[in-house]
């Protein structure tokens, strides 16, 4: 059993892993931007042939690409920043929810990260799982796709 200062510790690190992993994502996508807007950009005082021009627009259509990524990334770390992680027994924002042997974290959509030797992976308040889950607490069985399964533990 764990006491209420090892869940809060718990949570924290979680909040801190999944914050780690954004930001690493958004430093990269920020750089793909940043390395095909430079390259788009032509200098002012030379002649430029068509593959010039060419190229200079494919770089810069790339930048645009990895602009969406970079928005995407910044949205995340936003909704981790002002999600509350506090400990709770109920299925909303925030919760830890296991069940089927996973831990999922409701805040936003990540791949699978570890933390304490456990896999979570995060899920956004707006997918159809979190939907049939909400307000739902350790015990509870819900219904998913036709399967039931229950939720063994919400911190």
């Amino acid at each position: 059993m764990t006491t209420p200062a090892d869940r809060v510790a718990l949570k924290r690190a979680i909040h801190d892993r999944m914050l780690s992993l954004e930001e690493v994502e958004l430093a990269t996508a920020r750089a793909h931007y940043t390395a095909f807007l430079a390259e788009a950009r032509m200098a002012t005082r030379e002649v430029h042939d068509k593959d010039d021009l060419v190229g200079s627009r494919e770089n810069a259509d790339l930048a645009a690409a990895f602009d969406h990524p970079v928005q995407i990334h910044q949205a995340k770390i936003d909704v981790i920043e002002n999600t509350d992680f506090a400990v709770t027994d109920r299925v909303a924002p925030g919760a830890v929810v296991c069940f089927a042997d996973r831990r999922f974290v409701v805040a936003t959509s990540t791949a699978r990260f570890t933390v304490a030797g456990q896999t979570y992976m995060g899920i956004s308040p707006q997918s159809p799982i979190y939907r049939v889950m909400v307000g739902l607490q350790a015990g509870d069985v819900f219904d998913f796709h036709g399967q039931e399964m229950e939720i063994t533990e919400v911190i």
